[in-house]
């Protein structure tokens, strides 16, 4: 996929907030409330629909943001979006700091270790609080690599296609 195709989960609705209409929102944007930034959004219901959507406005509240959606008024009609997925595409961020990386960039490449062997492409990544795990896949088996540079992650060349860990495949 294109950056121009390729579309970034950033977030979903939680549930509403109060009753007039706003939302509880999880966000995976660095600082959080920068999902606001990153307008229109693709939202995706439960459902699997999707439409695209402009103007939201949003607040900081505690462990979530509270968001105001255009021409929603009311506690049902948030309720009835729980679970929504929030996307943009890909193109619509800015590039990424050297030496950092936006972690669907990293999915689908090679992994291997610094001595060649292969341990299958990447799956996806999660952060555990005290670090970030890269999930390489192969057809038989998944492992789990903590992404801590140099230690684990050696070097990430996206010219090569290719993410070289110095890690033991038969762990």
């Amino acid at each position: 996929m294109t950056d121009s195709t390729r579309r970034i989960l950033l977030g979903r609705v939680l549930g509403a907030f109060g009753l007039r209409g706003e939302a509880k929102l999880e966000s995976w944007t660095e600082p959080r409330v920068a999902i606001f930034r990153y307008q229109p959004w693709i939202v995706r219901d439960p459902q699997g629909r999707e439409r695209e959507l402009s103007g939201v406005r949003g607040r900081e509240s505690g462990k979530y943001l509270i968001a105001n959606f255009p021409e929603v008024t009311d506690r049902d009609t948030v309720e009835a979006m729980h679970g929504t997925e929030i996307y943009v595409p890909r193109s619509a961020l800015p590039p990424p700091k050297a030496g950092e990386y936006y972690w669907v960039d990293l999915e689908g490449l090679r992994v291997v270790t610094t001595e060649g062997v292969s341990l299958g492409t990447v799956s996806h990544l999660f952060s555990t609080g005290a670090n970030d795990v890269l999930v390489a896949r192969d057809d038989t088996r998944e492992r789990m690599i903590p992404f801590v540079l140099p230690q684990y992650v050696v070097s990430v060349d996206f010219e090569a296609n290719l993410v070289t860990v110095d890690w033991d495949p038969e762990f």
